[in-house]
């Protein structure tokens, strides 16, 4: 029996069997795919995550970028440098994902990949976990498998509406002069992106607000012809978001969820790596202090992550009302302020916090509506 099974290989996952095996617990990591493995996502990260982990991520970031692009429905860019201490890295999930789970493998964590799980049962002092290789029991469960894995409904969570996005993947030469690119306008209460990679392009759309589409097709072909490329050119996926809609617990019976099958995704910026690493590195501290025998372990962890984090999005998502509705007057009365990609970078380091500058940024919208 392992002291704890970890379900899902992404970001989150990884980042919670690495630290638990680094305590020197036996941690098995189950993986329905076969490794390294492609997983839509547009690949943006935070460098301040490296913060929660003693290596060196360079061999895993595909290119470091600091400028950033905006444009208003193609029209009216707007050029920007982050001004954070390091650039934000671009990475490719099958060789970002892939690199965490070895790192984890060197602390000493089992690795099963292409290994998917069929239920779960609960036996009061340990887990069962069916998988189609067999069955394993484990102490713990940490509850990985993303926006559409079972895991957290088998566990009893409380169910979280799903969002789809989709993104364009274009092998394509990438200049040295390529920036981070927010594209608002075309998509109704949600934008468009391209984030370049090393030798590829990830354009990506989604809607925050409202039932949005499941079909970015037109967008996308769109989008993708600014860049000098085409539809037909790469690969389209679409894939589900979910974003925090409101606090939920994040434990149950010897279980915790993490990443994005805790919806520890921005409702604002649909970030979740970063804040999915750090939910795996705290489900590891409590986990890591429940087998030690404190009771209340699990139960801190979901307060940790609401005070941390949790309780800052309700003004992400405040944000995102007022803007997704009128992305115009948005992008006049916010983008276009010198600050903006400032605040943008600091949000996304952890260094401000939505609360800091909610106030001023819900005026601004405010005052931008009423005169427009």
């Amino acid at each position: 029996m392992y002291d704890v099974i970890v379900v899902g290989a992404g970001p989150a996952g990884s980042a919670a069997a690495y630290h638990l095996a680094r305590y020197g617990h036996s941690v098995l990591l189950l993986e329905k795919d076969a490794l390294p493995r492609y997983k839509p996502c547009s690949g943006a990260v935070s460098p301040s995550v490296a913060e929660f982990f003693d290596f060196d991520f360079a061999p895993a970031i595909d290119r470091p970028l600091r400028r950033v692009r905006y444009t208003y429905k193609l029209g009216d860019p707007i050029e920007a440098e982050l001004t954070t201490t390091d650039p934000i890295w671009m990475v490719k999930r099958e060789v970002f994902d892939h690199f965490l789970v070895q790192q984890a493998q060197g602390q000493g964590a089992e690795l099963k990949d292409g290994t998917a799980v069929t239920g779960v049962e609960n036996k009061g002092d340990c887990w069962q976990v069916s998988t189609t290789a067999g069955t394993l029991e484990a102490a713990y469960l940490v509850a990985a498998d993303g926006a559409k894995g079972p895991m957290a409904t088998w566990l009893g969570f409380p169910v979280v509406p799903l969002r789809m996005a989709s993104v364009l993947e274009v092998p394509a030469p990438v200049g040295n002069d390529c920036a981070i690119n927010f594209e608002f306008g075309l998509v109704k209460q949600g934008c468009a992106w391209n984030f370049p990679k090393g030798n590829s392009y990830s354009i990506g759309a989604a809607a925050f607000l409202g039932q949005g589409t499941a079909d970015y097709r037109k967008v996308l072909e769109n989008y993708s012809q600014s860049f000098g490329v085409s539809l037909d050119q790469g690969v389209l996926y679409s894939h589900p978001l979910k974003l925090w809609d409101g606090n939920h617990p994040l434990h149950a019976h010897r279980a915790v969820l993490v990443g994005e099958a805790a919806a520890i995704v921005d409702p604002l910026s649909a970030e979740g790596i970063r804040p999915g690493m750090i939910s795996g590195v705290r489900a590891a501290e409590a986990i890591h202090a429940a087998l030690g025998g404190d009771s209340e372990a699990l139960a801190t962890y979901t307060t940790t992550m609401h005070t941390t984090w949790g309780e800052d999005m309700p003004w992400a998502k405040r944000i995102a009302g007022l803007f997704f509705r009128v992305p115009g007057i948005g992008y006049r009365v916010g983008i276009k302020r010198p600050t903006a990609t400032q605040r943008l970078g600091q949000i996304l380091a952890g260094e401000v916090r939505y609360a800091d500058i909610a106030g001023r940024v819900m005026k601004r919208l405010s005052g931008g509506l009423l005169s427009g």
